[in-house]
């Protein structure tokens, strides 16, 4: 099989080639409705994709693939949804956006300063255009990287992302795939990177037509979501094409800079060349075609290693991965959680531990696994993990969706920011974070099916009648919960929050300042852990920067819950 065929539509002289992989199909026609009715029979070749070309007009087409001449469905490679998930799909043309980004090449992976936004709830009206606006004041509180979460055509108007159906397709609502190109290239032209997150390791349930193709999932695996989509199963060869089209499309033709990986413990796959491996192949391909780094950043259930290691030692090659490890540590620590996940940490040597190695798990005993998991980590680097102290994730997936300055004093807070982001991990804010933003960010969609619903909200009761008793469940179908979860920037102007502001500005700057000391490498990197007191000595050229935190409120050697810097010659 000739690898990375086209899956979509594009423009070959006056035409419009379609393409669609559908093997398991006898018979797949191009239904176009607009701007003309019309039904043109496909051409299947002897590896199952289908083709027809069309000559162009002026008016975009709006179209369906009709399967043995009777059902109908929106194409699953579309590069558009303008009309929502069951409606038709409508041609894109990717060559007619005005770039302007062309004096931006990406930034060193061990420079990023990520800042993670939800787009539909970053601003008031939820689109890329509003959120291009919010640049200079990303700008001013010293992020140099933004990381959208995933927009990939859902249903309706409100969702987290990750439960898109069209992976090609930018969310109508937020502004399509104009809206996105015109956010990057208003970053771009502000030096700022851009990460896309996207889902690779299920689809969502509304308006995913792909089993109507071919064998996009299989049942050799399950998931949280019901089977695994086909990585390694019969007729796995076009999948793999399918979403590896699908990392360059957005790479290539949206100029993303990097990829966060969702989830890639769901991602199964026992073939001899792993799909991440594979992947991360060919974006170094594209890398080098054109002349810019290219990142892929995973997020891991597994503290395993593989992931991030080189491939000659048998390793995926992913540029880095989040530390979840770190988070739990820090979290359990300040505030006294122990439900859940959290059972597993919660003192400060497991602090110590991560600031170190990177896993605090690696190949110990978890309690709340019930097992040894995880690797040895310590050789990895500083740019090979992301750090954080929040993300969707970890507010989003509590009950009540509180943020940690919901739940910590403001000097706790000043000194675990500090901490993570002097660490030698690449940090990354959570939208709202630098300010303490009041309102909770909490699960929220909008399915159209009623008994979806009742099951999305009954599920989440469920997952977390453990987790958080006391805490008020807040309906996830209810408009007002999405409402709710977005971010209030005049905060910024009142006492509290603008000094977390300027705090956060301060350790932004300071890490800028720094950074060559902070990114030695592990080899040159010590850290002492005494009395509670945490000190993470960088050195360079004979040089030291020596930072101090005080994870206690004992003030005897300096004040408690605060933080020192200082350069020793």
């Amino acid at each position: 099989m000739n690898k990375y065929r086209f899956t979509g539509h594009r423009k070959i002289n006056n035409f419009i080639e379609f393409s669609l992989w559908a093997p398991v199909r006898r018979k797949v026609e191009l239904h176009i409705y607009q701007p003309f009715d019309k039904i043109i029979p496909m051409k299947k070749d002897s590896q199952g994709y289908f083709t027809a070309k069309v000559e162009c007009c002026e008016t975009p087409f709006k179209y369906k693939y009709r399967i043995n001449g009777r059902h109908e469905f929106p194409d699953p490679a579309s590069f558009y949804q303008p009309d929502g998930v069951h409606e038709c799909s409508q041609t894109y043309l990717n060559s007619e956006f005005n770039w302007q980004d062309s004096n931006f090449n990406n930034h060193r992976l061990e420079d990023y300063i990520i800042y993670e936004l939800h787009v539909g709830t970053f601003t008031d009206d939820g689109t890329f255009f509003k959120a291009a606006e919010k640049i200079s004041y990303l700008k001013e509180l010293g992020i140099n990287t933004v990381e959208i979460m995933p927009v990939a055509q859902f249903p309706g108007e409100r969702n987290w992302g990750y439960d898109g159906v069209y992976p090609f397709a930018v969310q109508n609502s937020y502004g399509g795939p104009d809206g996105l190109k015109y956010f990057v290239n208003e970053c771009h032209k502000n030096n700022v990177a851009v990460i896309l997150d996207v889902v690779y390791n299920h689809l969502g349930p509304e308006g995913n037509y792909f089993s109507n193709f071919s064998w996009y999932f299989t049942s050799k695996y399950h998931t949280p979501w019901g089977d695994a989509i086909n990585f390694d199963d019969k007729y796995s060869d076009g999948v793999r094409n399918f979403f590896i089209n699908n990392a360059l499309y957005f790479l290539e033709n949206f100029h993303i800079d990097a990829l966060r990986l969702d989830a890639i413990h769901s991602i199964y796959d026992l073939s001899a060349n792993h799909f991440l491996k594979e992947l991360n192949s060919e974006c170094k391909k594209l890398s080098s075609k054109l002349e810019k780094p290219l990142y892929l950043i995973a997020e891991s259930d597994l503290n395993d290693t593989k992931i991030i290691d080189y491939t000659d030692k048998g390793g995926y090659g992913i540029d880095s991965q989040w530390l979840d490890d770190f988070h739990h540590a820090v979290w359990a620590y300040m505030t006294g959680e122990t439900q859940g996940y959290y059972s597993d940490f919660g003192n400060i040597e497991q602090i110590f531990q991560s600031i170190s190695y990177g896993f605090v798990y690696r190949g110990n005993y978890s309690k709340f696994r019930k097992r040894c998991f995880g690797n040895d980590s310590s050789e990895f680097d500083g740019k090979n993990f992301v750090s954080f102290i929040q993300n969707h994730d970890q507010v989003g997936n509590r009950m009540a969706g509180d943020r940690i300055s919901h739940n910590i004093e403001i000097h706790k807070l000043k000194l675990i920011s500090a901490f993570y982001i002097l660490s030698p991990y690449i940090p990354m804010i959570f939208m709202g974070e630098e300010y303490g933003e009041k309102n909770c960010f909490n699960y929220f969609v909008d399915h159209g099916d009623k008994n979806l619903l009742r099951a999305v909200s009954e599920g989440r009761k469920k997952e977390f009648r453990e987790f958080y008793k006391k805490a008020e469940f807040k309906d996830p179908a209810c408009k007002k919960t999405f409402e709710s979860s977005k971010l209030n920037f005049d905060l910024i102007e009142k006492p509290f929050h603008k000094e977390i502001f300027c705090h956060y500005k301060k350790i932004i700057d300071l890490r800028k300042k720094y950074i060559s000391y902070i990114m030695t490498g592990r080899k040159n990197i010590n850290v002492i852990l005494e009395n509670n007191i945490l000190t993470l000595k960088y050195t360079l050229d004979k040089k030291k920067l020596v930072l101090k935190f005080n994870f206690s409120g004992n003030n005897t050697i300096m004040p408690g819950w605060s933080y020192t810097l200082k350069l020793e010659e």
